[in-house]
């Protein structure tokens, strides 16, 4: 498959209310920027993945969704894009980052009692103790991973913590290949649930112990981790293709982000981006 024309096959219309006029709507709050990942409710997973699958449920004539599900100021394209707006003053300059933050909607992938902060830049609970990245901190990792000697071409790349799977969608648009493990077996069943309405073809789910990495399909264009580690793995190093790059939090209390490159087949650089604050990076699965 090829990184050209990818798309989500729905377009946000197709689950919004059309008749709704948005010019009169009042934009929501902003709420102040939260770096810190929230202790997260136990969510029931099989209900999230109802309603998460519901909104893209068919419509005969692209009829309207509910208004009462999903509220048209909460999910329009403004507010997502001032969002974008946002992560670009904070410095990311990649456009095919922004574009793929402006293209996927993150309200899909949060509980519907949290959309009205789904466009607020801070990291939100998904259940399990998990978080859904902040969405800066999103886009900053994929775009230190595409800032590579290929001109940001990404064959095939690892993500380890699928959670809800919102960064996983991200990815879909800036790789041709997204491979992503989960070790929480009902947030693995959650992404599942929240991707499969996309139809987004080039991505793969795995359940499974994300510090051993998929060494099966190994190598990896660019590997980015969504949990922190006192050190990367290095098997995890070792499935980072020649070139490629590998973006991970390291540290316990405080966190730093860190860009490791390999360069030769036993040589790796590594260089600090800027602090971070990510849920811990465990071994086995649940």
């Amino acid at each position: 498959m090829t990184g050209k024309g990818k798309r989500f096959p729905l377009s946000l219309s197709a689950v919004v209310d059309r008749s709704t006029n948005r010019e009169g709507q009042a934009s929501p709050k902003v709420a102040k920027s939260v770096a810190t990942p929230q202790t997260a409710t136990q969510n029931a997973a099989a209900q999230h993945a109802k309603r998460a699958a519901s909104a893209f449920e068919p419509r005969a004539h692209n009829a309207p969704a509910a208004s009462h599900e999903r509220p048209a100021a909460l999910i329009s394209d403004a507010v997502r894009h001032a969002m974008v707006a946002r992560i670009g003053k904070a410095g990311v300059r990649d456009a095919k980052v922004l574009a793929a933050m402006q293209a996927v909607p993150r309200h899909l992938f949060l509980d519907p009692g949290l959309s009205a902060q789904a466009y607020v830049d801070a990291s939100l609970p998904i259940g399990y103790h998990q978080t859904i990245s902040q969405p800066y901190i999103v886009a900053r990792m994929i775009e230190a991973m595409r800032n590579n000697a290929n001109n940001g071409e990404l064959n095939r790349v690892l993500e380890i913590g699928t959670g809800c799977g919102y960064q996983a969608a991200v990815l879909s648009l800036v790789a041709k290949e997204v491979y992503s493990i989960e070790r929480i077996k009902p947030l693995h069943e959650l992404a599942k649930a929240n991707l499969r309405p996309m139809r987004i073809a080039n991505i793969r789910l795995h359940y499974g112990d994300g510090m051993l990495g998929l060494p099966q399909v190994a190598p990896f264009d660019g590997i980015i981790l969504a949990a922190a580690g006192m050190e990367v793995p290095q098997s995890l190093l070792e499935q980072l293709a020649i070139g490629g790059r590998l973006v991970a939090p390291v540290g316990g209390r405080h966190q730093v982000l860190q860009l490791v490159q390999r360069i030769g087949k036993f040589e790796w650089t590594s260089e600090t981006l800027e602090d971070c604050h990510f849920v811990p990076l465990r071994a086995g699965t649940v």
